[in-house]
This record gives structure tokens, C-alpha cells and sequence, in this order.
């Protein structure tokens, strides 16, 4: 049983921090005291792609800083609009691999379920910013199409929660989708891909903990942090939480210009991750979509950063580099 403390008791406020975001740029620029010049260029692209910043996540950007690493990451840009050749809408060729709505099936051995389309932030560098979402979004009668995919294929033994973003869901129906996917005997694993607990910390509250820990399915939690300033004394107790109740912390990183292409910060990140009982997993190249080339670090710097990476931190501490190719059986390492 999860016993309730004060955090967690306030850990029952996310959804309201869901639902109260920042998504105009004009609002964004002001509490960050940015320049105002910012906003036109914000403006025009935030129309392509919305704005959308949860205050817990603001509240660790550094004011009057134009380059924070965390900005960067939300901040609407005019480079955005800019094309640019080998990019595209759709860069993974997901829709070859989408047979019902809510499912992904790309790699052998398990399937990813979208579980929720919406997120509680938008990272300029999605490579689901164009995702068909609108045609994702089953209700219980289509999920169960999806659960008997699931079911009829022996060789699946892990489910992934993706989305959006799967913890963007009521818990209620998470409780629901993991009772339905337990039943399903030859499912062993569960994998939670989010970044919702690195922006809103208060979503792993005990209900949450709940319905992750409570089946007989191995569970990992694998949260989306790119920098260390984005984890704060919140997050870490949240993360600490989530451990105590027997499950697995993975962290997966987008390598991105400007935000943590140094090894300085990629240390920092490993070292603060493992600190809060996670352990780094996946160092991914940019996916080329549309909106997110000025994000790209060349393959190049990004195996110096690797191998630097490797003559710095022990083994544990060093995330796979890996970039993700249409069409493959599996992530690809960059070697």
C-alpha cells in the first residue's frame, strides 16, 4: 500500500496544472521577462504548432534569458517555418506501421498504444507535431480491436503507453487499459513513455502509483528529460516515489542544438538522473520533422559527445546513442 504524505496529498493538484497551461506566447515572453521582439516570429509559428507550458516547467526557466536551455525547448521560433530538404510531416513513416487506430506496430515482440493524444507540453521538436491524433483516438469499443490484435499475436510480450502523452489520461482509465492488457497472458512488460512527470512532478501522486504498481506485468516508467535544470527537488522526490513502489526509471534524451549538445550538460543530466534512481537509456538523434530542423546536431559531433561521454562516466551512466530509421526491426545505433 502507498502511504500518503503531505507531497503526495498535493500531488493530487495535477490536474488542475494540466488544465491551467501557458499557451500564449505573449504570456509566456511576459512572465519570462524575454524581449518583446520575440513575440511576432512566436506568434507565426505558434499557429503551425500550439504553445503550451505547463507553470511548474516555467518556473525552472531562467528569466531574461533568451537561450535557456529549457526555452529553447518551448518557445515557438521563426526557424520553425523555415523548410528545410530531408524533413518531413511524418519522418518515421508511422502510418505504414498504424493498422488501427491507438496501435503502432514497428518493432517485432511489442506494440505501442496511444493512449492519449494530448500532452501537457509541446516540445518544438516533436516528431509527432504532425501525428493524425484526430484518428487515434478510440473509444472503448475500438479499444478493444486493439486488445485483440494484442491477443492474437503470441509473439507481443510487452505493451508501451504512448502518445501524446499517456499520462495526460484519467487514471480511471489507465486503471482499465492495464487490467485489460494483465488478462492477456502472454504480455509480461508494460512501458510508460512520458514526459508529463518531468513538467507537472505532482502526476506521480498515489492513484497514479496505484495502477502502475498494482498487476503482475514488469513495469517501466521511462520520463523524457533532456537537461538537468529540468529536474528539480519536486521531481526527484516524485521519481524516489516511484521507485519505492517497484518501478523501473529509464530516461530517454533528444540530442538538440543549443539546449545539450556539450558534455558538461549530457554528464550533469546522467549524474542528476541517476541521483533520483534513473538510469539514462537512450541518447537520440534528432527525428528529421518538419519545424525542427535548427534542433540538429550532425552525427559527427554527436559520436565525439558519445565517446566523450564513455572516457568520462562509468558504463551505467552512458545512454545508448541510437537515432530511429523507418523500416527498422529496432532503435539503430549511431556507431
Amino acid at each position: 500500500m502507498i502511504h500518503r504524505t503531505v507531497s503526495t496529498w498535493q500531488g493530487s493538484r495535477w490536474q488542475d496544472e494540466l488544465t491551467n497551461l501557458i499557451r500564449s506566447p505573449a504570456e509566456l515572453i511576459k512572465l519570462l521577462e524575454l524581449d518583446p521582439a520575440l513575440l511576432p516570429p512566436a506568434l507565426d509559428a505558434a499557429e503551425t504548432f500550439s504553445l503550451r507550458v505547463p507553470r511548474p516547467y516555467a518556473a525552472r526557466i531562467r528569466k531574461g534569458d533568451p537561450n535557456d536551455p529549457l526555452l529553447r525547448q518551448v518557445l515557438p521560433l521563426g526557424d520553425e517555418l523555415i523548410a528545410a530538404p530531408g524533413y518531413s510531416a511524418d519522418p518515421l513513416q508511422e502510418k505504414t506501421t498504424n493498422p488501427l487506430p491507438g496501435l503502432i506496430h514497428k518493432y517485432p515482440g511489442r506494440v505501442l498504444l496511444v493512449v492519449s493524444g494530448s500532452c501537457a507540453i509541446n516540445c518544438r521538436y516533436c516528431f509527432r507535431r504532425h501525428f493524425p491524433y484526430e484518428d487515434n483516438n478510440p473509444g472503448r469499443a475500438a479499444w478493444q480491436q486493439a486488445l485483440d490484435y494484442i491477443r492474437a499475436d503470441n509473439s507481443i510480450t510487452e505493451v508501451i503507453y504512448s502518445g501524446g502523452d499517456p499520462l495526460s489520461a484519467p487514471d480511471r482509465h489507465l486503471t482499465w487499459l492495464t487490467q485489460e492488457v494483465e488478462a492477456i497472458a502472454h504480455v509480461r512488460r508494460l512501458r510508460i513513455h512520458t514526459r508529463l512527470p518531468v513538467v507537472i512532478p505532482s502526476r506521480l501522486d498515489d492513484a497514479c502509483l496505484e495502477w502502475m504498481s498494482g498487476h503482475r506485468l514488469h513495469t517501466s516508467l521511462v520520463i523524457h528529460s533532456n537537461h538537468a535544470n529540468e529536474i528539480d527537488q519536486h521531481l526527484a522526490e516524485a521519481l524516489q516515489r516511484t521507485r519505492a513502489a517497484g518501478i523501473i526509471l529509464l530516461n530517454q534524451t533528444v540530442l538538440l542544438k543549443g539546449v545539450n549538445d556539450s558534455l558538461p550538460v549530457l554528464s550533469d543530466l546522467s549524474e542528476r538522473l541517476f541521483a533520483c534512481g534513473v538510469l539514462p537509456y537512450y541518447l537520440h538523434l534528432l527525428d528529421k520533422v518538419t519545424g525542427a530542423q535548427h534542433f540538429d546536431v550532425e552525427p559527427e559531433l554527436a559520436l565525439t559527445l558519445h565517446q566523450q561521454l564513455r572516457d568520462t562516466l562509468p558504463g551505467y551512466l552512458v545512454p545508448k546513442l541510437v537515432r530511429e530509421l523507418p523500416g527498422a526491426q529496432s532503435k539503430t545505433p549511431v556507431v
